[in-house]
């Protein structure tokens, strides 16, 4: 059975078992979207979409989405989601950017997996796919770094979103290093959620969490625009 969601800017969202609910970061996300100057035929790509959240609130605002996703059930949620809300998006099976490399967007939009895990290789399939990312969170954050400026028009922007715990200036240093001016545009921090929580004792082994700190998580965006 699918699950309804409910969110301050999409009204609902069905999730199909398995897919990634929109949470905090998707919130911190979406406001960061809704600062951005998007007209009418705003090319806009939504990568690593989940139940479709991002693309549907681009597409109210006037863009001309597509939006990605490497599972087939988040394919199938955010096409049924963006029916559901009378949007015209275009969603594909595909690992980040590999099967729109011919394409180019004004638009970038990432809520990619960034939980530093025990286990090197990210999960290649069930739920914790959406947040599992290597042991240093990075696995997917810098694949997306790499595969970027090759989709993205001039003067466009990446919006992503993760964690402080997977090193927000290597984020920075990396995007800036293929040609993007890269900086934090929001912050916010939360409390654990129930998998940060149960690995605490193994993120402070790491060297990711000092032991004075806190069940906190620090969120950011980065805004990287192509200049």
């Amino acid at each position: 059975m699918a699950d309804v969601l409910m969110d301050s800017s999409v009204p609902f969202l069905v999730r199909l078992p398995g897919v990634y609910a929109p949470q905090r970061d998707t919130q911190l996300l979406m406001a960061a979207l809704n600062r951005e100057n998007i007209r009418p035929g705003t090319a806009v790509l939504d990568i690593g979409t989940g139940s479709g959240a991002l693309a549907i609130r681009a597409a109210q605002l006037g863009g001309k989405v597509t939006a990605v996703d490497i599972t087939h059930r988040a394919v199938a949620t955010a096409r049924l989601n963006a029916i559901l809300h009378l949007r015209r998006i275009t969603v594909h099976h595909s690992d980040l950017t590999s099967s729109v490399r011919a394409h180019s967007y004004d638009l970038l939009l990432c809520n990619p997996p960034y939980v530093p895990a025990p286990d090197a290789d990210t999960p290649r399939y069930g739920a914790s796919r959406a947040w599992n990312a290597g042991t240093d969170g990075r696995a997917v954050v810098d694949r997306v770094c790499e595969s970027a400026p090759a989709v993205l028009r001039p003067r466009g922007v990446l919006l992503m979103v993760h964690s402080g715990l997977c090193d927000v200036d290597t984020t920075l240093k990396r995007l800036n290093r293929v040609g993007l001016d890269a900086t934090v545009s929001n912050r916010v921090h939360i409390p654990f959620g129930p998998v940060l929580l149960s690995r605490m004792n193994w993120l402070r082994e790491r060297g990711l969490l000092k032991k004075e700190e806190g069940a906190t998580e620090e969120l950011v965006v980065i805004r990287a625009e192509r200049t």
